[in-house]
Order: C-alpha cells, then structure tokens, then sequence
C-alpha cells in the first residue's frame, strides 16, 4: 500500500455527513478528503453504508446533515466516471452496449464527432465488447453488462472514477483486464472503489476505507477487518 497524497490539492470533501432512513441510522458523522491521484479502496460489512456513501458523494444522493464540495483546476465541472452495482441498472430499456458507452460522453464539451466516434470504438475494444457492440443491453449476462457499464465510466477519461463492486458480476476471464485497465487509469485519475475482494486492488491503493455507519481510516498491511488496522 502506497503512502497517502497528502499534499496533492482536495478534490472531493466530504464535512459531517450523516443520514438518517426510515428511523435507521446509515451514516454518521463522516468526514472525508479525496485528493488528487488518491486511489482509495473501501471495505465494509454489508448494509454498513458503503453504496449510500458513493451515491452522496456523487451528489445522487441528498444527506440528512452534512455538506459535500467539488473542486477543480480550471472552474469548470468536475468530471466524474460511475460504475453503479449492477441492480441499479433497467436491463429492459431499449439501448444497445455502443449507446450505453457514448452516454459517458454526454455533456462532455469540446469533442468533436469524429473524435467521439473513435473514443466509442476504442473503449468497446478496451472493454472487449467488439461483438455485442449494437446488442441491447437485455440480451447480455451480467459480465457482459458490467463491461458496458465500465467503458462509459471511463470514456470521458474522467479526473475522478467512482466503482461500486466492479467485480460482483465481471466473467473471471476477464478479471485480469479490468485489473489492466485500473492500472492504466490510476496513473492520471484519481480513483474510489467499493469491493468485497481487496487481494489485486489492495496492492494498487493508496488508501483503505473501512464504512460500517461510521468511518475508519486503516493502515494496515491487510486490510479486512477494523481491528486489523493500526
């Protein structure tokens, strides 16, 4: 595990965050800075809050208390990649994998048509998508999906790439590349991940999360359970 970025500037800042549903307590009290060229990993126990985090700190998701601010270098809008969890998704709406991944592009200025074209193209071959380009997203498996759905997360070659469980649905035979993949991104985006397997992304983290209603910054060499941590 890599040493933590502390003076590369704040990009996400999480003040206070706290939620409260139906008379359950989900976060409490959470502070957080994402820095620029972090690659932070959480871990958490189930229902511990980890999803309802990301989806705050994407701004999808109101919290009951707190505040959450973007900054960037150029004023303008901070551009965010997002791979949901799979169940998030409507399979049944009429869209093909090329759609799915040129939505990543929207809103996106200063692109031309061509250029759009060819980051469409590239990103369906990175993503080993190829031959299920114009299928409609109902008729994949779910690996084929989480393919999709990772391609436009990153096509807008993002400065931030949020992943919740990316690797809940992706075929094993294709583990090693999305692992490619990561590597290849983290070099120029700074990266948050919510994962039950930590083994491969442990080893590329700078830092480790652990969300269970509260946070925890660990230090540990593993990084699995909150009193592993020092």
């Amino acid at each position: 595990m890599n040493s933590q970025n502390n003076n590369a500037p704040v990009i996400i800042s999480l003040r206070d965050i706290s939620l409260v549903r139906e008379g359950r307590s989900i976060l409490e009290n959470i502070s957080l800075d994402v820095r620029r060229g972090d690659f932070i990993a959480i871990t958490g126990p189930n229902g511990g809050g980890k999803t309802t985090l990301l989806r705050i700190m994407l701004r999808l998701l109101k919290p009951g208390k707190g505040t959450v601010g973007y900054a960037t270098a150029n004023e303008g809008q901070l551009r965010i990649g997002y791979l949901p969890q799979k169940n998030m998704i409507d399979a049944n709406f009429p869209i093909s994998v090329k759609e799915v991944i040129a939505s990543g592009l929207l809103g996106i200025r200063g692109i031309s048509k061509e250029e759009s074209r060819q980051r469409v193209s590239s990103t369906i071959e990175l993503v080993g998508m190829e031959n299920h380009a114009d299928r409609p997203i109902g008729m994949l498996s779910g690996g084929q999906l989480q393919r999709a759905l990772l391609g436009r997360a990153i096509i807008s070659q993002p400065e931030v790439l949020i992943l919740d469980e990316p690797l809940s649905y992706i075929d094993k035979q294709f583990e090693a590349r999305f692992y490619e993949i990561i590597r290849g991104i983290r070099s120029h985006t700074t990266v948050v991940l919510v994962s039950h397997e930590m083994t491969a992304i442990a080893e590329m983290a700078t830092r480790h999360l652990i969300v269970d209603h509260s946070i925890h910054e660990c230090f540990a060499h593993h990084h699995y359970v909150k009193s592993e941590c020092r």
